[in-house]
């Protein structure tokens, strides 16, 4: 009964937009002619892949050009904090324009920024010895134009394919990730040592790639008029900026299944971290090397890349609720057999399994998640949940390695068993009535 009483609510976006109620609000219907609908998918999944790979592929190798060029750990770890600190101020900025109606211009303009940033660290490091300030300047125009590119792709799903696609769409664009993360680090590891600038560079093409990717497609990528942000609502000034940026941050308070998924998606994204990282330690303990580790990620990679490409089959024929309690539960005997795991093949094969589980559930809440958002909404909503979730993924690992410092390897492994399994717990107490009552608003 009082999922019947709380699901009519009507919501109002606070000083960026008019009344919004998600309950009598359309589902989000594709924003380009439907012959149109699988051209633009496939390029957008090509767009997603190909900067995916090409991150990957340069990622791997420039922490170590910094070492080789005699660079300090402490400053590789500085570039790479500065980064990240740009990518979480930018992304919820970039989501305005983009909710807007700017989405497309978003996209191209950002990743053509990042091919030119690329190219230049490509140029440089074949000239020779590459100044720091070089790099350091380079890196930040790229991570910076990525988090825009990032922010804006995020409401692009709900704008080109239809509600009933979203789950299948959702999966293939998870699968390309995935495939391109185990790529990814093999391709830089071999282009860098055939030569140091090769990973570059093809990052730099893998995002000339994306930019005419996105430009081809059809689809202008912008809400219906009706679904926008009433014009005379639009202030000037840092104070209505501020507002307009925080709209997401707003209807996730408002909205109870968004805050299941916000709590659902940051605690897995960060037990997961932990879980690798003391994986980690515990193969250090137990005296394996590094080729114990890659059989540790392979097998991980390999799962979660089969993981996505059956998403769509387990999340299909259930709802979204129940996948996820189901997910849930089964996540936490895998987690705990880690702690009494001793050979590569054992933790390699555990990790792999969760890597194996979390897709379906990933894709279910997505495909919820895009259907309960308005139009208008969906960068900036997004964007909250990413950058909230990745900050917790950030400090995982450094929770991870002290708690195996005080407390071993083994007891930091059941530690976070025992997180997942109170997850699960509140997760069968709320998803099902949260669940029910989205797809109640999203209908």
């Amino acid at each position: 009964m009082d999922t019947a009483r709380r699901c009519p609510r009507r919501h109002r976006e606070t000083g960026s937009g008019p009344c919004l109620m998600t309950g009598s609000a359309a589902a989000p219907a594709p924003a380009a002619p439907l012959p149109h609908v699988p051209r633009d998918i496939r390029l957008f999944w090509w767009a997603g892949t190909c900067d995916a790979l090409g991150s990957q592929t340069s990622g791997l190798v420039l922490p170590l050009l910094l070492l080789t060029l005699g660079r300090t750990p402490a400053e590789v770890g500085a570039l790479a904090g500065t980064s990240a600190a740009a990518t979480l101020l930018l992304g919820p900025l970039a989501a305005v324009p983009a909710d807007r109606g700017a989405r497309k211009q978003l996209m191209v303009g950002s990743a053509l920024f990042s091919a030119a940033a690329m190219a230049g660290v490509t140029v440089a490091v074949a000239a020779g010895p590459v100044p720091l300030a070089v790099l350091i300047a380079a890196v930040l125009v790229e991570r910076c134009a990525t988090s825009c590119y990032e922010a804006a792709a995020l409401g692009t799903v709900a704008l080109v394919c239809p509600p009933v696609e979203h789950r299948r769409v959702l999966s293939r664009l998870q699968a390309g990730e995935r495939g391109a993360l185990v790529l990814g680090p093999a391709l830089g590891g071999l282009l860098f040592h055939a030569e140091r600038w090769l990973p570059f560079l093809a990052d730099a093409l893998s995002y000339a790639v994306a930019a005419g990717c996105v430009c081809a497609m059809r689809s202008p990528l912008t809400p219906h008029r009706e679904q926008r942000p009433l014009a005379d609502t639009v202030h000037r000034g840092r104070r209505a900026l501020a507002a307009e940026a925080g709209a997401g941050l707003a209807l996730i308070r408002r909205e109870p299944f968004l805050r299941l998924a916000l709590l659902w998606i940051s605690a897995v994204n960060a037990l997961l971290v932990a879980l690798y990282y003391t994986t980690v330690f515990a193969l250090q303990d137990h005296g394996r090397g590094a080729a114990p580790l890659g059989l540790v990620l392979a097998l991980a990679g390999a799962a979660g890349l089969a993981g996505a490409l059956v998403a769509p089959r387990i999340a299909g024929r259930r709802s979204a609720g129940r996948v996820l309690v189901t997910v849930s539960w089964l996540m936490v005997p895998p987690a705990a057999a880690l702690a009494v795991a001793r050979d590569a093949w054992h933790f390699g094969l555990l990790f792999g399994l969760l890597c194996l589980l979390t897709p379906a559930a990933t894709v279910a809440l997505q495909a919820q998640i895009i259907q309960v958002i308005p139009p208008g909404l969906q960068a900036r909503t997004g964007t909250v949940l990413a950058t909230v979730s990745g900050a917790a993924a950030a400090v995982a690992p450094a929770l991870a390695g002290l708690s195996a410092d005080r407390a071993g390897a083994a007891a930091t492994l059941m530690g976070c068993a025992a997180l997942l399994a109170v997850l699960a717990l509140h997760t069968t107490c709320v998803a099902p009535s949260r669940t029910r009552c989205a797809a109640s608003e999203s209908v």
